[in-house]
């Protein structure tokens, strides 16, 4: 026998569910929504929020003299094995359409008074092999600078900003040195004037640098690919996501200390509905200057062209107390530039 335990549904989320016996191992999840953009998708896996598997099913309404039902869903998850409690989330939340209205709606205060500039983590996929490909949604809602970027896509892109150039990355898209992102990366390095822009930022979901046991090891095919480019143009600081906690590195590069290396930010810490991740590798790794578990934001002040002040705020104490602060010297002012120079011209080389 196998115990199966619906998440808790939410307000415009699926109703009248309900499981019955679909064969062997295998167990038939029903509901109805009025959301017609919903697919017939049911998450599950052996934690409660915690879904490895996903399973694709079908639909159906109809329409009785003057009553016209729901989106009706039905899908098989499974094999399951025995002696097992499933947890389950019907309705593929990642795939609820209407979420990205009352996102928009929720963040339209602050974004539509000041730039918002984002790049794409997993949650943004949505990908369904055959039926649809990733990332349909945020390519169409948050269409970002890449054509004037010189990118052919806008999963991956760069803008110039209060002395910065920013570079936002794809962890979902091609990345290996043949790619459309590696040569664009390339490019887009060699253009630079440091003079003008003397700090250079880049921005990624999944970390390279993470010492909690969450998502540990993700970043590292993207980390040995890229990371010689960015060491070679002087990256300044490296900003990332996707693990829920905080984390700061001291500067580094190919997994050892390097003054010439880059700082790396780890602020996946701002909210989400799988909770914190807790655990981290012990002993703290000698390149891990800060980590902790709590639900935070960052600030990051570039406040001439050598000096910039990095704050990260837990969200359980006052705006102004700083439970992480550092001041960053620019690596145009620190002369390491100049001892990068042959190496440059061998990594951003045809």
């Amino acid at each position: 026998m196998y115990s199966i335990s619906p998440a808790s549904n939410r307000i415009g989320g699926p109703v009248t569910v309900h499981i019955s016996l679909a064969g062997d191992k295998h167990i038939r999840v029903s509901w109805v929504t009025d959301d017609k953009s919903c697919l017939s998708t049911v998450e599950y896996g052996t934690s409660p929020g915690r879904y490895s598997a996903v399973s694709h099913g079908e639909s159906t309404s109809y329409s009785y003299l003057f009553y016209s039902s729901g989106k009706i869903h039905h899908t098989v998850i499974g094999p399951l094995e025995p002696n097992t409690v499933y947890f389950y989330r019907c309705g593929g939340q990642d795939y609820m359409q209407h979420r990205w209205d009352t996102f928009g709606e929720l963040v339209q205060p602050l974004a539509s008074s000041r730039p918002w500039m984002v790049t794409e983590g997993n949650h943004e996929e949505e990908s369904i092999p055959i039926i649809k490909d990733g990332f349909q949604s945020y390519n169409s809602r948050w269409k970002m600078p890449f054509e004037e970027s010189g990118s052919s896509s806008n999963l991956y892109y760069s803008f110039e900003v209060a002395g910065a150039h920013v570079i936002m990355l794809g962890s979902f898209t091609d990345y290996d040195e043949y790619s459309e992102q590696y040569n664009w990366l390339k490019a887009d390095l060699t253009k630079l004037d440091r003079n003008k822009t003397p700090w250079l930022l880049v921005l990624v979901h999944v970390p390279w640098y993470n010492s909690n046991h969450a998502h540990q090891g993700e970043g590292d095919e993207m980390m040995a690919v890229i990371e010689p480019l960015l060491y070679a143009a002087g990256v300044d600081i490296v900003l990332a996501g996707h693990v829920h906690a905080y984390e700061r590195t001291k500067r580094v590069n190919n997994g050892n200390l390097d003054p010439c290396g880059a700082v790396h930010l780890t602020i996946g810490d701002g909210g989400n509905r799988e909770g914190l991740a807790r655990k981290y590798i012990n002993p703290q790794p000698e390149w891990s200057v800060f980590r902790e578990a709590s639900f935070g934001h960052g600030e990051l002040k570039l406040v001439n062209s050598t000096h910039a002040y990095w704050t990260w705020h837990r969200n359980d104490d006052d705006e102004p107390v700083r439970s992480d602060q550092v001041w960053i010297t620019s690596l145009v002012s620190s002369g390491c530039l100049d001892e990068k120079r042959q190496l440059r011209k061998i990594l951003m080389g045809p």
